[in-house]
């Protein structure tokens, strides 16, 4: 399984639209995920501020757009460089909505969003 962090409303666009674009698609060529691992920096490095989160959980073998494993592609961020074996999956193409098993509400408290306790 690989993961992605949107909004309820752009999950709710994409319901509608048929298939899930997330902006870095058009400026980026890709939408970025994560593995479980991955998730709770990729929180706080671009998240942590926002209000609400879902996380989709994306089964990667269901996808119909090319799948890579690639280096981060932010420049800009202020986390820690990443180590040379530490490769985030990129969806190159609109996410077709039969790829995605799920898609959970990840609780913010004081402490930051809780991730779901089952990932794998």
């Amino acid at each position: 399984m690989i993961y992605h962090i949107t909004s309820r409303e752009a999950w709710r666009e994409a319901q509608v639209k048929g298939e899930y674009t997330a902006p870095s698609l058009a400026s980026e060529g890709f939408i970025h995920c994560s593995r479980p691992e991955q998730l709770a920096g990729v929180i706080r490095e671009f998240y942590a501020d926002a209000a609400s989160l879902l996380l989709l959980i994306i089964d990667e073998k269901r996808l119909s757009a090319e799948l890579r494993w690639e280096a981060p592609a932010h420049p800009n961020s202020t986390a820690e460089p990443p180590s040379p074996g530490d490769r985030f999956p990129h969806v190159y193409g609109a996410l077709n909505l039969g790829a995605v098993l799920k898609a959970v509400d990840l609780p913010k408290s004081a402490g930051g969003f809780a991730l779901p306790p089952d990932l794998s």
